[in-house]
């Protein structure tokens, strides 16, 4: 079966109510309501910004979603830019075709040609470390809220300047859509 062209492009007002469906899809009945209310409120809220919000499109159909938004590291590396990738959504019919890699792809390239610095991911490892994220904790960047020791790699980075990971030590503040415990459980 082939499947028509994926356009990856930057999410509109208008997206909304196809994106947070994309979510209830791709994470299910089990998940899907929680994630979806999540993005929702994301999408509303001003700590996130400056955020990037990405969709997949085929034939005028969105089939994937990708947000990052802003965060901060503490204490003091207000000169430090960083961003959150969270969450990844691709529709389950399109699973393993690529197009959550391609959403991760142009989300890191944009970033990188907009000055952000650092960007991090709570996530499989296996799957981020493809897109060169590196545990985060090891390099003494901690998580919002504890990641348990055996998920600890789960936490990555992955630096899109050069040189800004080395001095940089604390811990990662998120917006305030994602800043409660229950989403940093991997």
């Amino acid at each position: 079966m082939t499947h028509a062209e994926v356009n990856i492009r930057n999410a509109t007002d208008q997206d909304r109510d196809s994106i947070l469906a994309v979510h209830m899809n791709a994470f299910g009945e089990g998940e899907g309501p929680v994630i979806a209310e999540l993005v929702d409120e994301m999408l509303d809220d001003a700590s996130g910004e400056p955020m990037l919000s990405l969709v997949a499109e085929t034939d005028g159909e969105l089939v994937g979603h990708l947000f990052f938004t802003s965060a901060k590291i503490e204490p003091g590396h207000d000169q430090v830019s960083a961003r959150i990738l969270a969450p990844l959504a691709v529709v389950q019919n399109r699973q393993r075709q690529g197009i959550g890699g391609r959403l991760i792809e142009t989300g890191l390239r944009l970033l990188e040609e907009s000055g952000v610095d650092l960007v991090f991911v709570l996530g499989y490892p296996d799957y981020y470390s493809r897109f060169g994220f590196r545990p985060a904790g090891v390099r003494g960047l901690q998580a919002t809220y504890p990641i348990p020791p055996q998920n600890a790699d789960a936490w990555m980075v992955r630096e899109l300047t050069a040189g800004k990971i080395e001095n940089c030590k604390g811990t990662v503040r998120c917006s305030n859509a994602l800043d409660h415990p229950q989403y940093w459980i991997e």
